[in-house]
């Protein structure tokens, strides 16, 4: 029995490893298996080559659980180690095996890539065991082969003799601490092959499972192994290889309690100048812009190393489904964080460039399904003008505008629509809008009157899309439809004279002040058309679109928390105005005005509870007058 010490730089090794290594206990499981991959596509490299001239026979990975033992037992038949292999990639810790076959082979490798190493992966098993054993059998023949079992209890001592394991590959036996248990338990360890191995590239068994084959009384029960990933998933092929039908499969694969299908996918597939792969969905997403951080997933050749992906993906996109894949994104030593490099921008750059190029072609190519998605789709597009500068370029070329008919056009598109009837007598073209068509169906109706078309614009963010469309553009503002009078947001040269002097004006209007809450109501006396309300409540637009955008990231600070400001606007020319400036009794011109207010506030619903009952009983009292 040889005896020795691990070659590390501090005896206090373990203790390190145990408390501060890894973010995660269970990361000990994804590092023997991606451990046991690697020697597995040794194995296969080294058959291509001509190097290794035996049969490969099942290379299936075998993951077991012996409760009684207290062990968990991971096997692999890939390339096993040597006596003195042993001592060079286990007892020299950090020394990295998979980076020397690497540097041996990198020419011939033939874009397989080798995921981990044997080292400090290796030493995170130490985190839940009590002892370690590996017992190993080269593929080697010959003097100095022999089959060797290494043990350790986690400090720096090691054992090293013969093992009797006669078929090749390594057996890596884990004695499970009392404060780890919970890595016993089947369905924990289930749950980690599941995040971890989903889709690594050697078939994985974990236990077995019985299936029933046959048919009516010839039917039977038999007992297979568990094959719990799929070593090649959609991601891995060539875009060329796959159907519809294949990546609405892959989806389901990913997200299992996901009920809805994805709108559409991108499919990336890259080698130069970085090596990248990947499938992302477009899922629905409605007006929802809470940030998903963990809907795409990051793995390396196949291995899962987070969901957290800020740095590779854009904010915006973090808002899609699915996978992406690249051992050029640089990982620190638990793969679980990403370092910034310029390998990670230039993945970032061509994943939001593919996703613009995807959109584009579907606006060229598919323009009526875009629209028929464009609900569901288009927080994400909004997102990404106002976060990325290179996507708002070219997502000018197919971002959306819908009207209250449910076209939809272009920004360009648009402004050629209504240049002609929406430009104010300064110069100044102006885009109309509503976010909610139903209150303000009136408002809607009263500019159609005048020959002018509505923008349905509802997203949460569309006010910090507006104003970056202002401050680009020259001599053109957005409006929403309520913010005020018609004839005062498209001021043209014909304007309506007042029938009320201004001095009539100046004796009504504290007489109207008096019905409004002074506070919330600004109120204004100005002369527009007879068919025009008599009154009407409009909400400003800078103050209100500042205060919207602040609840969602911007506009001015401490908007958000000022109070709703209305102006009330008093239409002089309307037939009712002039009969509450005749009438001389003064309950008779009360009831008038609070009449037409309510009226008001009832077509922006701003009426409700006692206002609202006392509303109805009044239209009666006037209806039986």
């Amino acid at each position: 029995m040889a005896k020795g010490k691990i070659n590390v730089q501090s005896e206090n090794i373990f203790p390190i490893i145990k408390k501060f290594l890894y973010s995660d206990q269970e990361i000990f499981v994804r590092e023997l298996i991606s451990n046991a991959v690697d020697a597995t596509q040794k194995l296969q490299t080294l058959a291509r080559l001509g190097d290794f001239k035996g049969e490969m026979g099942d290379t299936t990975i075998e993951v077991s659980i012996d409760k009684e033992a207290k062990t968990l037992t991971f096997k692999d038949k890939g390339i096993g180690m040597t006596s003195d292999e042993v001592k060079k990639y286990i007892n020299q810790v950090a020394f990295s095996g998979a980076k020397e076959f690497m540097s041996q082979y990198e020419d011939k490798m033939d874009g397989k890539g080798i995921i981990g190493n044997f080292g400090l992966g290796f030493y995170s098993s130490f985190m839940v065991s009590d002892k370690v054993e590996i017992h190993t059998k080269s593929y080697k023949n010959g003097e100095g082969t022999e089959a060797v079992r290494w043990e350790c209890d986690g400090d720096p001592e090691y054992r090293l003799t013969k093992s009797k394991k006669e078929d090749r590959g390594s057996e890596i036996v884990l004695h499970i601490n009392a404060e780890s248990a919970e890595f016993l338990e089947e369905h924990r360890i289930r749950e980690i092959l599941d995040k971890y191995c989903k889709f690594l590239p050697v078939e994985i068994q974990f236990e077995t499972k019985e299936i029933e084959e046959g048919e009516g009384d010839d039917k039977v029960k038999k007992t297979v192994p568990d094959i719990i990933n799929n070593p090649n998933p959609a991601w891995t092929k060539a875009p060329s290889d796959l159907e519809e039908q294949d990546y609405k499969e892959f989806y389901r694969e990913l997200y299992p309690m996901q009920f809805d299908e994805p709108l559409f996918h991108i499919h990336l597939n890259v080698d130069y100048p970085f090596n990248l792969t990947g499938i992302l969905f477009f899922p629905k997403i409605k007006n929802n812009i809470e940030v998903q951080k963990d809907n795409i997933q990051l793995y390396s050749n196949q291995v899962f190393v987070t969901d957290s992906v800020e740095g590779i993906v854009p904010d915006f996109l973090t808002l899609l489904q699915g996978v992406i894949d690249s051992p050029d994104i640089p990982l620190n030593v638990s793969r679980s964080y990403l370092q910034s490099d310029s390998n990670v921008k230039k993945i970032s750059a061509h994943i939001t460039k593919k996703v613009a190029d995807k959109l584009e072609e579907l606006f060229k190519n598919d323009r009526e399904r875009l629209e028929s998605i464009w609900e569901d789709i288009k927080v994400i597009i909004e997102y990404g003008m106002l976060s990325e500068e290179k996507f708002f370029d070219k997502a000018k070329n197919f971002n959306l505008y819908p009207n209250v008919g449910g076209e939809h056009f272009t920004f360009e598109e648009y402004t050629e629509k209504i240049k002609a009837a929406q430009t104010d007598k300064d110069g100044k073209l102006v885009y109309l809008y509503t976010n909610n068509p139903e209150e303000q169906h009136g408002f809607i109706e009263e500019a159609k009157g005048h020959g002018y078309d509505v923008l349905h614009l509802d997203s949460p963010i569309v006010g910090h899309l507006l104003q970056k469309l202002e401050m680009d553009g020259e001599k053109i503002t957005f409006a929403r439809v309520d913010s005020e009078p018609i004839e005062k947001l498209i001021a043209k040269d014909d304007e309506h004279p007042s029938k009320l002097t201004e001095e009539e004006k100046e004796t009504l209007k504290p007489i109207i002040e008096a019905a409004v809450p002074k506070e919330q109501f600004s109120v204004s006396l100005e002369a527009q058309s007879e068919k025009s309300p008599a009154f009407s409540i409009t909400r400003p637009e800078f103050m209100r679109r500042m205060k919207e955008m602040s609840m969602t990231g911007g506009g001015m600070m401490g908007m958000g928390n000022l109070p709703d400001s209305f102006n009330l606007i008093v239409n002089v020319n309307h037939p009712l105005v002039e009969r509450i400036h005749t009438e001389k009794d003064e309950s008779k011109r009360s009831e008038l005005i609070n009449q037409g207010v309510d009226l008001a506030k009832l077509s922006q619903n701003m009426l409700k509870g006692e206002a609202l009952t006392s509303f109805i009983k009044r239209s009666y009292d006037l209806i039986d007058a």
